[in-house]
């Protein structure tokens, strides 16, 4: 079959998605101390490289087909996506390079969470585990024809829910399972004390929301189906982000008596959250307004993790869970009527579609929790999921990869580079000529940069 416009479209739109999840390492890079920067980077480029390989082997064929109990696709079904490039399917693969990018940045979300004290070989084996038996099945659930969709129980039931583009499957899934995972590892050393817990370099967030507003065209459009619904969605993932901007900084003048860039970038992110499930189905005005109360809400939320004091280190529950939320549930008032869809509440459809958009908003977060608390404690009371102490306030850049984002004078930036890893693994001798073990290793390490540069 000859290459349609369409497939170019999708293959362009998949690459946008694939480049919004570097985005999200430069965002969550910027955000975190120094000494926890290329940490942060590497759990977002190790999901890319780790989801793909899942996503090939048996996510795909997971998350579509037949399936069991309307719950999960037959993994065994396109294993290796077998038999998935087919005359009658020729778009086949390319649909499968856009379903892969989707679940890349989903798991990679979760990790801003857990910055700066997470175990990087514990998120290796926590991402394959997460994205099999909690990503997969609720994108079934979602998009595959399953519980929710028309001809699924739930669906049947109250009609079927709208999530375009991921409010759910992504957004509230994401945020649910930050915040379980803070709860089992626990908060840093120092939060909500330690002032160098600051972003390190705002530069880098504003740069990594940018790049996630570019590639969130493709995220949102890349199955539009008509000219006029592609346009709709593009003005609505201008329009929502912009207004959350917005909101945010008027919260922030009000609250704290200035507006920041981190409240700029991080309100663009909100809005993009909010809109994602509903960029398909509301008006360019339900878009502004949709930004506007979801980036005041969630720069209101952000700051409850210290009022109740769980460290969601970057902001992921505030953000992805509460807009994921308002996004999902707003859809019940303010959807646009479709063919054969009485549409929101504010638009005469009645309550059918805020008890579907409840339904799966409620169900996915409770599916969420609870595989993720069970995958996240074995992980945490076998391997452990997180590093001591010690290695804490050296940094996890240096103690985890034997490699610093910036040279501060400890000796290097890392790698092979000998006098780095002597360091790090206490071979070799000290400064002071004295037998050196990991624990002095430690110690000379602080004793080089000084505490203050490594809580940087």
């Amino acid at each position: 079959m000859e290459l349609t416009a369409g497939h170019v479209w999708l293959m362009v739109a998949a690459a946008l998605v694939l480049f919004m999840t570097p985005g999200l390492a430069f965002f969550y890079g910027g955000m975190t101390r120094a000494k926890a920067a290329l940490n942060m980077m590497m759990m977002s480029f190790i999901s890319i490289g780790i989801v793909s390989v899942v996503w090939v082997l048996w996510g795909y064929s997971m998350s579509g087909g037949e399936g069991f109990l309307q719950m999960v696709g037959n993994p065994f079904a396109s294993f290796g996506l077998e038999g998935v490039n087919t005359a009658e399917s020729p778009e086949g693969l390319i649909l499968v390079g856009y379903g892969a990018t989707f679940a890349i940045i989903t798991v990679a979300l979760i990790s801003g969470a857990i910055a700066d004290r997470a175990k990087f070989g514990a998120w290796t084996v926590f991402v394959p585990v997460w994205v099999t038996l909690v990503y997969c099945p609720l994108a079934y659930m979602v998009w595959g024809g399953g519980l929710f969709g028309a001809e699924g129980a739930i669906g049947q039931a109250l009609g079927p829910a709208i999530d375009f583009a991921g409010g759910t499957v992504v957004h509230i899934n994401a945020g649910v399972a930050a915040l379980i995972l803070v709860l089992i590892i626990g908060n840093r050393k120092g939060f909500g004390k330690d002032p160098n817990h600051r972003p390190h370099n705002i530069p880098f967030v504003m740069l990594g929301a940018a790049i996630l507003w570019f590639g969130w065209f493709g995220f949102n459009g890349g199955l539009a189906a008509t000219a006029e619904q592609g346009g709709l969605i593009w003005v609505n993932t201008l329009a929502a982000p912009a207004a959350a901007m917005i909101g945010w900084l008027i919260t922030e003048r009000i609250r704290d008596g200035h507006p920041t860039s981190l409240g700029a970038a991080s309100g663009v992110v909100a809005g993009l959250v909010a809109i994602t499930p509903a960029c398909a189905n509301v008006s360019p005005v339900g878009a502004l307004g949709l930004g506007l109360i979801a980036g005041s809400a969630s720069a209101l939320a952000v700051g409850l993790k210290f009022r109740w004091g769980f460290d969601d280190s970057l902001d992921v529950v505030g953000v992805h869970l509460v807009s994921g939320i308002i996004g999902t549930v707003a859809l019940g008032f303010i959807a646009l009527p479709a063919e054969g869809v009485g549409g929101g509440l504010f638009y005469g459809g009645g309550l059918t579609q805020l008890w579907a958009q409840l339904a799966a908003a409620g169900i996915a977060i409770a599916y969420s929790a609870i595989l993720t608390a069970i995958i996240a404690f074995a992980i945490h009371k076998t391997m452990g999921f997180r590093v001591s102490q010690e290695q804490e306030v050296v940094g996890v850049d240096l103690s985890l990869h034997a490699e610093t984002a910036y040279e501060f004078g400890v000796g290097g930036h890392g790698g092979s580079f000998q006098p780095l890893h002597e360091l790090i693994t206490g071979k070799g001798r000290p400064a002071d000529g004295a037998p050196s073990d990991g624990k002095s290793s430690v110690k000379a390490t602080e004793s080089a940069t000084g505490k203050e540069s490594v809580g940087a």
